[in-house]
């Protein structure tokens, strides 16, 4: 029995407690076809013996029918669940598996290689912290690799390792590996990626994913799990621009009105000077009260400041409008009000994106209607030059403007990931057909200029004469 399932047994108190303080670390597998993504995190999670009895005994069973590995366990089938997934030896769906270290928490995402299921992978890697690239040391960089480099740098990973893997079928080569590595670098300088990895790996045989290996004596790094356990991912959230999306309106009694929601960034205390937007309305924060405190009284004797990602209730000393959707930030640092944004799109549909159709465009806790005025440019994501067309297909990447029938407060992606992308839902199906990342906000008299176009509607142009004659001025300029 381990050291951790021997605390577990013997006292799960003290254990639950000694975890509850860990830090979290989110990463993502990545890479193209077949070079062992699966693999990988299924020998990470065997070696680092994280895999229950019955599920071992599981992936035995289905090593007979399913694996590729012979009379040994296919260690893929540790995270591939689908019947199809192991049928045909692909990851399809993205994985989510979670695993803990004596210093730290991990999820994991493992994410399909196929060009297929390109949406998938964004899907996994929009809350990861660090990718892991998996590249096949006999085949070197492919164009998927470059289509999910890509995708992680507009995603705004700032950590990438970069696994080589199958290093036993060229013989642990050093020479290979640094060819690689060299050719890597040139990608990631071309992407902008800020902090990369290099690691020598066989994920079959376990070479440096959970101990250092033997026949990798040149190599003098961490391995892969040493590596993640000890990467610095630290962000200053708490000086970070403080956003608060409101979620729900609570109104328990007659005389008590919170607001509820997660701070998606920085920090607020009791007395700061706070302003609703898009209203523009000031006030100041009376109370904060926490999950489980009883009483307003209570919460604001104990209670004086919170920060992301903490979800709290938040009382004002004014009686302001305040209604979900709305976001809530300090006075004294105001985002840009608009509803023309510059954006990233990531198409999801088999139905091409329509520019004259409107779509629901869920950001935050706001639900808004809106539509994409004009696609600038589709990257394509081989060679990561621009292209001028008029639809988005499957898995297409592009610049456009999007254009909503009411303003919000906006932050660019790369300043705050949850304030600053969004989710494009089709009206008459449901359907998540869209992601994307907000890139810049438009001035309000941009937009204004517009209301001579006859491309307008009636309803539109009153809507946006209503916004120029009736907004603040501080929402119609620049930050």
């Amino acid at each position: 029995m381990s050291v951790e399932n021997n605390k577990i047994s013997t006292d799960i108190e003290a254990y639950l407690k000694e975890h509850e303080n860990k830090d979290m670390l989110r990463f993502l597998t990545c890479g193209s076809v077949d070079d062992g993504k699966s693999t990988l995190i299924g020998r990470m999670l065997y070696d680092a013996k994280m895999i229950f009895d019955d599920q071992l005994s599981a992936a035995e069973s289905e090593s007979k029918k399913y694996g590729t590995t012979g009379k040994t366990i296919d260690m893929a089938l540790l995270v591939d669940g689908l019947q199809s997934e192991r049928e045909q030896g692909i990851t399809i769906d993205v994985a989510y598996r979670f695993f803990t270290t004596e210093n730290r928490k991990f999820i994991i995402a493992d994410t399909p290689g196929h060009e297929q299921y390109t949406r998938n992978m964004v899907t996994g890697a929009s809350t990861a912290d660090v990718a892991i690239i998996l590249i096949d040391a006999r085949k070197g960089i492919l164009t998927q690799t470059r289509r999910h480099s890509f995708i992680v740098s507009l995603l705004g990973i700032e950590h990438v390792v970069i696994a080589i893997n199958k290093m036993d079928l060229v013989d642990f080569s050093e020479d290979v590996f640094n060819e690689i590595s060299k050719a890597y670098g040139e990608l990631a300088k071309e992407l902008g990626i800020k902090n990369t990895y290099y690691l020598p790996v066989s994920a079959l045989d376990g070479d440096n994913v959970v101990d250092k290996s033997e026949k990798t004596p040149w190599y003098s790094g961490l391995p892969l799990l040493g590596l993640l356990d000890s990467m610095d991912i630290s962000r200053e959230e708490k000086m970070e621009s403080f956003r608060f999306p409101v979620q729900y309106v609570n109104r328990p009694t007659l005389d008590f009105r919170g607001f509820c929601g997660t701070i998606a960034g920085g920090s607020v205390k009791v007395g700061d000077e706070i302003t609703v937007l898009p209203s523009g309305k000031t006030t100041k924060v009376r109370s904060i009260i926490n999950a489980g405190d009883t009483s307003e009284a209570d919460s604001a004797k104990t209670t004086t400041e919170v920060y992301a990602p903490m979800a709290v209730t938040l009382t004002t000393e004014d009686e302001v409008d305040i209604s979900r959707g709305d976001m809530i930030v300090h006075t004294k640092d105001l985002p840009r009000v608009s509803n023309s944004l510059k954006v990233m799109l990531v198409w999801m549909d088999e139905k091409p994106m329509d520019l004259d159709r409107t779509y629901d465009i869920k950001r935050a806790t706001s639900v808004i209607a809106g539509s994409f005025e004009h696609i600038n440019y589709k990257v394509d994501v081989n060679t990561y030059e621009r292209e001028s067309v008029r639809k988005l297909e499957l898995n297409d990447i592009a610049s456009c403007k999007m254009v909503l029938t009411q303003p919000i407060a906006a932050d660019a992606y790369k300043d705050n990931r949850l304030t600053g992308s969004f989710i494009v839902v089709d009206r008459i199906s449901n359907n998540t057909v869209g992601a994307g990342m907000i890139v810049g906000v438009s001035r309000r008299d941009e937009d204004a200029q517009k209301l001579a176009d006859k491309t307008y509607t009636d309803a539109e142009r009153a809507l946006n004469e209503y916004i120029r004659n009736n907004f603040p001025e501080w929402a119609c300029k620049a930050v």
